[in-house]
């Protein structure tokens, strides 16, 4: 091959190189265009997220609407229950903000294979829709979200998939395709009770805690403590009556750290409730609070329940008052310095509880549902309040007061006086009275013969 091929062979290669490039440009051109919204483009040209004054998010069995009301967002499915606004405030500054990652041509018909059929009844194929509108019903936007984006198996190091990365999302206002995001959305959901506040009420200190028996307003038992650290005592108890702290230790801190499951809309307590089961349990705190619950079981969901037959989930309602002291008792013989540092605590202490009573006392007249464990000790009756006595088995031989040692010696046990009788020798047996007298028969004793004695056996 002569130098003149050589270089028009390299000519070609450049040329076709060229070539390749210009169709790829123009292709990635093209599919850059395909759809309304680019890759790094926001989904939304623009969305007035401030404007927005409900949301609806529909599931293919579930929908939760939402509303700001007076500045709050409430879940209005939930008789108006305060909203998770971190969860609400989330999905619109996400929807503001989102960026396009890929863009799909495809006409809207073409949903399901997104995961996005509105018609359809399983929750992985219906996806969910989001709907937000203004103060005047109307709707600033429409957006759908469809099935996760799996990455690619090969990418992992051990050969298996890395887990979701993303999204399908669809805008509504959009018919030019559906597009791929590396949002989640984990916190979006059509449950109305994923929406709901968390918070719920927090006895400290308790002094007191009284319970009614089911379905009674008289008390089944009563709890009392003097101080902070003491025990409860049983209120009525007999002196052979003791308080079994395994059972009463988690009362000091009942509620502490529940979490309601769901709030119940007025209209559905009837329905849901084991009326004749209800129980009330009043419970007292050292710094004035005084909390009034009704615990009520809840008939299961799937079937209609037998007689008496109740599930784990009690419905429960709250009432809380105070008594709150306006100023702080003076100790006599208190030191200015003392005073005013002690007077500062008692200041902030005050804040705290009116705030802690002002969020407590927002709950009454609302049922809320809750786990058996949540309540379980408070469902306890009497009886299962006071320590069973241990009885010692009846053919259990009470321990000896004397001690053997090898040899036939004898010792009283530590702390035991040993009687007379045991104070014997260790050749001395006991001596019974009615047997016969002991003689002490002493064997003949035999002298080993010496060399003398010998010899003078022999001349005999």
């Amino acid at each position: 091959m002569n130098k003149r091929q050589v270089i028009i062979l390299w000519v070609i290669a450049i040329l076709l190189g060229v070539a390749v490039t210009i169709v790829k440009l123009n292709q990635s051109e093209a599919n850059q265009s395909a759809t309304a919204r680019a890759r790094g483009q926001t989904l939304f040209e623009s969305l007035p997220v401030n404007n927005a004054a409900a949301i609806e998010v529909q599931g293919a069995d579930e929908s939760v609407s939402l509303a700001n009301k007076n500045g709050k967002w409430v879940v209005t499915n939930r008789a108006d229950y305060p909203a998770n606004s971190t969860f609400v405030n989330d999905l619109l500054r996400t929807l503001a903000d989102l960026k396009v990652t890929l863009g799909m041509q495809a006409g809207p018909k073409l949903a399901p294979r997104f995961g996005m059929d509105e018609s359809a009844s399983k929750p992985e194929e219906r996806g969910l829709t989001a709907t937000i509108k203004d103060a005047s019903g109307t709707e600033i936007a429409k957006v759908s979200l469809g099935k996760n984006i799996d990455s690619n198996a090969s990418e992992s190091p051990m050969g298996m998939g890395g887990g979701s990365v993303g999204r399908y999302v669809r805008n509504h206002a959009d018919e030019s395709g559906f597009y791929a995001v590396s949002e989640m959305f984990p916190s979006v959901s059509a449950d109305p009770k994923r929406w709901l506040a968390e918070g719920f009420i927090n006895p400290e200190k308790i002094k007191s805690i009284t319970v009614s028996q089911p379905g009674k307003s008289e008390p089944a038992w009563k709890l009392t403590r003097d101080g902070e650290e003491a025990e409860f005592k049983l209120d009525g108890a007999t002196a052979t009556e003791l308080v079994d702290t395994t059972a009463t230790s988690p009362l000091k801190s009942i509620f502490s750290y529940a979490r309601f499951d769901d709030v119940v809309p007025a209209d559905k307590v009837t329905e849901r409730a084991v009326a004749d089961q209800k129980r009330t349990a009043t419970i007292e705190t050292f710094e004035g609070f005084v909390y009034t619950i009704g615990m009520t079981p809840t008939k299961p969901a799937a079937t209609p329940p037998a007689e008496g037959e109740a599930s784990d989930n009690f419905l429960i309602t709250v009432d809380v008052t105070a008594e709150l002291p306006k100023e702080r008792k003076k100790e006599e013989g208190e030191k200015p310095e003392d005073a005013k540092t002690k007077d500062t605590a008692f200041t902030d202490r005050l804040k705290a509880l009116t705030d802690k009573l002002a969020k407590e006392k927002a709950f009454a007249g609302i049922t809320f549902e809750l786990g058996k464990t949540s309540v379980d000790a408070l469902l306890k009756d009497r009886t299962s309040l006071i320590a069973k006595a241990t009885q010692p088995a009846a053919d259990a031989t009470p321990p000896s007061p004397v001690q053997g040692f090898p040899g036939g010696m004898i010792a009283p046990a530590p702390g035991n006086t040993p009687p007379p009788s045991v104070r014997a020798t260790a050749t001395t047996p006991p001596v019974s009275a009615t047997s016969p007298p002991i003689e002490a028969v002493t064997p003949p004793v035999s002298i080993p013969a010496t060399d003398e004695t010998k010899k003078e056996e022999k001349q005999d």
